[in-house]
């Protein structure tokens, strides 16, 4: 199975990612948590560019992000699933859907045909989205990333996005309360993840 997290910057992704990693090597399956843009050694690289590195096109951003997702599907993801594990990604085609194809403006479809070329048509099982207040996410920034750093504007943008890529894919993607304590959102997925297993 093949289970993501998504969110704006902020709203717990990684936190979420790893209790349910946890949980479900608690029940003895083999779990991989990765996270992207990262993964491979060529994806940290494209993670440094692309959240510390200069401004940039919203098409080359779109490009570094698909760069970094066919290196991770190649040489971890689709292994994984192959061989049996659960993958848990902090992050994946959804994120470049909300960022580059609805917050920049490039289009879903145009993000996605690109993301489903690079990646073999490979989408997850399962996504869940952790919806949260863009001022409440921008306040849990330890230090902002270049993405981060365009403020409140941009993340109001990639909210609204999220929203409505929840509307357009329904049958895939779990829309979260994340304002909740943590224990309480993990046990949430827990329970939706057992009733589409």
């Amino acid at each position: 199975m093949f289970i993501t997290f998504e969110g704006a910057d902020g709203s717990g992704k990684s936190t979420q990612a790893e209790l349910l990693r946890e949980a479900l090597a608690a029940e003895g399956r083999e779990v991989v948590l990765t996270r992207e843009p990262g993964g491979t050694e060529l994806g940290e690289r494209a993670r440094d560019l692309v959240l510390n590195g200069p401004q940039m096109g919203a098409w080359a951003e779109a490009a570094l992000f698909a760069a970094s997702r066919a290196e991770h599907v190649e040489h971890v993801i689709r292994p994984a699933l192959e061989r049996g594990a659960v993958v848990v990604c902090d992050r994946y085609v959804d994120s470049s859907l909300a960022y580059q194809g609805i917050a920049r403006g490039l289009g879903v479809d145009a993000v996605l045909q690109l993301n489903l070329a690079v990646t073999g048509g490979l989408l997850p099982d399962v996504t869940f989205l952790l919806l949260l207040d863009p001022d409440v996410a921008a306040g849990r920034y330890d230090e902002p990333d270049r993405l981060e750093r365009e403020g409140t504007a941009l993340q109001a943008k990639v909210d609204a996005a999220y929203r409505e890529l929840a509307e357009r894919f329904p049958e895939r993607i779990v829309a979260v309360d994340a304002a909740r304590p943590p224990e309480e959102i993990a046990r949430e997925v827990h329970d939706r993840l057992r009733e589409r297993s």
